[in-house]
């Protein structure tokens, strides 16, 4: 296996409709780490929009990748570019969107439960593991009785559109601590802060 390259896949869904919901922040922080690369989105065969480089001077091999099918179907695109680029689970990383950490923050973690989340139950479907890393960033719970799946599927609001520049900039510097400095360094960093 090509232990030098990682896949970092940004869930969320396809098409300018659904471009600002808070079930495409793993989309946006994507964008982030493709603008630090320097790199253009380009359609790959696995149904996805991939961006091959380096991440930092002198840092890892990356392959960005966005998920062109819709969240729940986003195991099929993500399995076939580890199959393509020969990348272990475990250099796997999926940025997405989690309602069980408030908005504003930033979690990471290896393995464990997909927290009823569907992207990523498809994803650990496709690899047939849940050993691979996340980057978990919060979106806050739904207000009052509001449906989850409504709730994610919505646009941010105008005061949280105006955090999150940082909130998308800081995710984006979660992976690249993740890929430059491994788990252990990124979780000090970014579970310290406003814990």
């Amino acid at each position: 296996m090509n232990s030098n390259t990682w896949l970092v896949a940004g869930l969320g869904n396809p098409g300018p409709g659904y471009s600002r919901n808070r079930h495409n922040i793993g989309a946006m922080v994507l964008d982030e780490l493709a603008t630090r690369m320097g790199g253009k989105f380009k359609t790959h065969r696995s149904h996805a929009s991939i961006v091959e480089g380096r991440l930092g001077l002198g840092g890892p091999r990356v392959v960005l990748a966005k998920p062109l099918t819709y969240m729940n179907l986003s195991g099929g695109p993500v399995s076939s570019l580890a199959r393509f680029f020969d990348i272990d689970p475990e250099h796997v990383v999926a940025v997405h969107d989690e309602i069980d950490i408030p908005f504003n923050t930033v979690r990471l973690k290896l393995g464990g439960g997909e927290g009823g989340h569907n992207g990523l139950r498809d994803i650990s479907k496709a690899l047939g593991t849940k050993d691979y890393l996340r980057v978990r960033v919060g979106v806050g719970r739904p207000p009052g009785r509001m449906d989850t799946a409504d709730y994610v599927l919505k646009d941010f609001s105008g005061t949280e559109a105006k955090e999150l520049p940082f909130l998308v900039d800081d995710a984006a510097d979660a992976v690249e601590l993740l890929l430059t400095e491994g788990l252990t360094a990124a979780q000090q960093k970014f579970h310290s802060a406003g814990a």
